[in-house]
């Protein structure tokens, strides 16, 4: 089993759209990858709830059968998009 732990900081806005809810969108996004990367056994995002300023905002953590998986998983069109759609988040 392979494990990938992720952590962001997001931008105050961004798509005009304050953090929170920009965070709201992003745990959506990975959520729905679950039923369409083979392999993929678990995923779970998670936000800070502690206002600490050296905390990150959001935390992905998800679990795959083997590097093959984690593999189908970087490469996936909805992995890339999420990609490209944080590049103007953080």
């Amino acid at each position: 089993m392979i494990k990938h732990i992720v952590f962001w900081r997001l931008n105050d806005t961004a798509y005009g759209n304050n953090k929170q809810t920009n965070a709201d969108i992003l745990k959506e996004k990975i959520l729905a990858m679950q039923p369409k990367i083979d392999g993929l056994i678990k995923i779970e995002a998670g936000f800070d709830f502690s206002g600490e300023k050296d905390s990150c905002d959001v935390v992905l953590y998800s679990e795959f059968t083997n590097k093959d998986a984690l593999h189908r998983y970087q490469i996936h069109p909805d992995h890339l998009e999420i990609k490209k759609w944080l590049a103007e988040v953080r």
